[in-house]
């Protein structure tokens, strides 16, 4: 199996083997410190796998699993993630007073990593929906964990909005599987790879409606506008470790879907439909993002807004691709999901300090939470995408990818509503920061550090990353823009 196959079989037992102690044992403690090893296992696991540096596609267990480029990089993102939001999960679910329903939890928390680490290694078409699916099934009970109003209806908006979705990327596949037989015969192995290496024989007409059947169908998973409509409850309901792995994990995890379709698209030659409609969804996301980040009243719902803005802005760097994009969106997929974590982290430890969901009734946050309150500034200042934070690399990387393909009218409008995002959600902190609390001196309860200490973690590269990026980095963004695209150019670092 060799040293990447042994990673990789951690990389699943970790969480796998956790969810088994933790139902058998049943103790809340014990839950935490296991839920967390294994999310420190998984994490060492793939960083493991990506120093190895393999230089081709690696496949196991019969092919069923891939390690590639893209695949490692989407696990990498969500393995950060769920380390993090494990060790702020020890603070913040104490605060619930759901001692006994905790084992359930973390059972449940460490299924929904496994899961978001599954699915990107998966090479079948096949077995990647039934990974995501089983990150629907798993998350929707962690949505729901609460048992508030708010939080089943969220719970079941979720699961019949997103199973609705997931259905239309099922036909999708099932009719690119369909379009392969005419190639292939009645039966074949319907990996990642034989779909891009026969694309260019299948019939163009229905691979260009698979397409965009399994567009819409993950575009719902990920977020995109206008089939987004049940993040925002999902996001803002659900307690604050849940969200954030739904953010920072989840929504990576079903891009990677629409990443592979798009290219045997590419391959198929219908590279003008698919990349197209996946810029026009993009650029949606982002107008509809900015109209209710502005608006916003709910603190986590704003957020939740937030996710939709950028799994836009990385909609658009897939699909103004080349090398500047493709790098720009992988990038992307990584500074957001560290500081969607961090933004999440804050917001869930306001709330629990202020007792209070609504951005009105929270003020004076750097006065009453003083280190808190730095880190999250300095997060909100992070996720709008301003400099010297790494979101401001990654989103002028893919700027640049648009004005090299001469998309010039989209890159003004995608300039023009990061304009309106960064006023619209600095204006909510400058009155949840600056201005006189109505309700006069309070007592606040301070933060526990399992739940600073994770904001901080997710803060630190961030600003790192925004002064350098890694020459490693960008070499590994160029080898997964010629696997996606062999025919693309490849150029310097940017």
């Amino acid at each position: 199996m060799g040293t990447i196959g042994t990673l990789t079989l951690v990389l699943v037992l970790a969480p796998a083997a956790a969810i088994v102690l933790i139902l058998l044992i049943g103790r809340p403690r014990a839950a935490e410190m296991l839920n967390l090893a294994a999310s420190a296992l998984s994490l060492l696991a793939i960083l493991g796998i990506l120093a190895a540096k393999p230089t081709t596609e690696l496949t196991f267990w019969g092919d069923y699993v891939v390690i590639d480029g893209l695949g490692t990089w989407t696990i990498l993102c969500a393995a950060i993630v769920y380390c993090l939001a494990s060790v702020y999960a020890v603070g913040y679910m104490r605060l619930l007073g759901e001692e006994g329903r905790l084992p359930r939890f973390y059972a449940l928390f460490a299924g929904f990593g496994l899961s978001t680490l599954v699915g990107p290694m998966m090479n079948n078409a096949g077995l990647y929906w039934i990974a995501i699916e089983l990150t629907t099934l798993i998350s929707t009970f962690l949505v729901a964990f609460e048992r508030e109003a708010a939080s089943i209806e969220a719970a079941w908006k979720y699961i019949i909005v997103v199973s609705a979705g997931i259905s239309l990327a099922l036909l999708g596949t099932v009719l690119f599987y369909w379009s392969g037989t005419f190639v292939l015969g009645p039966t074949y192995d319907m990996t990642w790879k034989a779909l891009q290496e026969i694309a260019p024989r299948l019939n163009p007409s229905l691979v260009s409606l698979a397409f965009l059947l399994v567009l819409i169908g993950y575009g719902t998973k990920v977020g995109l506008a206008p089939m987004h409509t049940w993040l925002p409850d999902a996001h803002s309901e659900g307690p604050a470790p849940v969200s954030a792995l739904l953010s920072g994990a989840l929504l990576n995890t079903a891009m990677v879907g629409i990443v592979r379709y798009l290219a045997v698209a590419d391959a198929a030659g219908i590279a003008t439909l698919a990349r197209g409609t996946l810029l026009a969804l993009g650029a949606f996301s982002l107008f509809v993002a900015s109209m209710f980040i502005v608006r916003q009243k709910g603190l986590k719902r704003l957020m939740a807004y937030s996710s939709v803005e950028h799994m836009g802005v990385i909609a658009l760097g897939f699909g103004f691709g080349g090398p500047l994009g493709t790098a720009g969106a992988l990038y992307h997929m990584l500074n957001h999901s560290l500081n969607k974590s961090l933004m999440f982290f804050g917001a869930g430890a306001v709330m629990r300090a202020y007792q209070t969901k609504r951005i009105s009734r929270i003020r004076q946050v750097m006065r009453q939470l003083p280190m808190l309150g730095a880190l999250w500034l300095a997060g909100a200042v992070a996720i709008t995408g301003a400099p010297p934070f790494a979101l401001f690399l990654s989103e002028l990387a893919i700027i640049r990818a648009g004005l090299a393909k001469s998309n010039y009218a989209l890159v003004g409008l995608m300039a023009v509503l990061l304009v309106v995002i960064f006023v619209g959600f600095l204006n909510h902190f400058r009155a949840m920061y600056f201005e006189e609390d109505e309700a006069g001196a309070r007592t606040i309860a301070p933060v526990s550090l399992w739940c600073l200490l994770p904001m901080g973690l997710a803060l630190v590269p961030l600003l790192v990353m925004g002064l350098w990026w890694p020459q490693g980095l960008w070499e590994h963004f160029q080898q997964i823009a010629q696997a996606l695209d062999a025919t693309r150019p490849t150029g310097g670092a940017p």
